[in-house]
């Protein structure tokens, strides 16, 4: 019943990307450049799940650094213990994949909100295979937990990835299309939001590295999430 779960939503992405008049070339990369990489990292969460277990029917935000840097009790106080931050840096999407099993599952959330691809784009990974990667930890998420609601916060525009913009608008419109016909699924469009009247990256949204995101970046994000958590 998981298999054929996973295969109805892998479908549903081939769906979507003929929406958007693309061909999707998807390749599993749950091998190679970065298996076994965070490991350690991951032993470590479920080393403090072990001293002191997270809240069934919580939040959890998991993907990269954009998610690492998100301080959760200073931007939701209102939700406590129950914002459960599960993000390792320098991650691509096949990372949230090969780990949603431990760091998201056994939590048991009411609510998963993902960020990834944002480093895949940099690593030339196809627009194709980030939506590819999203849906398979979508259809994981829910074959454990078909109640939950996923949030997929889309790529966000940087300065020090505004080469790859086109990768990141064709990725956000796959998940996009995705989202719109999975239920229990949101998509979360960021873009419009940092960026500048000229259209480019807004540099007071990001830090002098040109990627990680200011307070007021994150003020961006949080607004935009509070509605999708209630």
């Amino acid at each position: 019943m998981r298999l054929h779960s996973i295969a109805i939503r892998v479908c549903r992405l081939v769906a979507a990307v003929a929406v958007v008049g693309l061909v999707a070339e998807s390749t599993v990369r749950l091998t190679a450049q970065t298996a076994e990489k965070w490991d350690p990292a991951i032993a470590k969460f479920e080393a403090s799940d072990q001293v002191s277990p997270p809240p069934k029917n919580g939040i959890v935000f998991i993907g990269a650094s954009s998610i690492v840097r998100w301080k959760l009790p200073d931007y939701f106080p209102e939700l406590g213990d129950k914002a459960i931050n599960r993000g390792f840096g320098g991650s691509q999407s096949v990372d949230s994949v090969r780990y949603v099993d431990r760091i998201v599952v056994p939590y048991q959330p009411r609510i998963v909100v993902y960020y990834a691809g944002d480093n895949d784009v940099e690593a030339n990974v196809p627009a194709s295979e980030i939506a590819h990667q999203f849906a398979i930890f979508e259809a994981k998420v829910h074959a454990a937990l078909p109640n939950t609601k996923v949030v997929y916060i889309s790529i966000k525009p940087s300065i020090r990835r505004w080469k790859w913009i086109d990768t990141i608008r064709t990725s956000n419109a796959l998940a996009k299309a995705y989202c719109m016909k999975t239920p229990n699924t949101v998509f979360m469009d960021i873009e419009n939001q940092m960026l500048g009247a000229d259209g480019q990256p807004n540099p007071e949204l990001l830090v002098p590295d040109g990627l990680h995101m200011t307070p007021a970046g994150y003020q961006i994000w949080t607004a935009a999430l509070k509605p999708l958590l209630k």
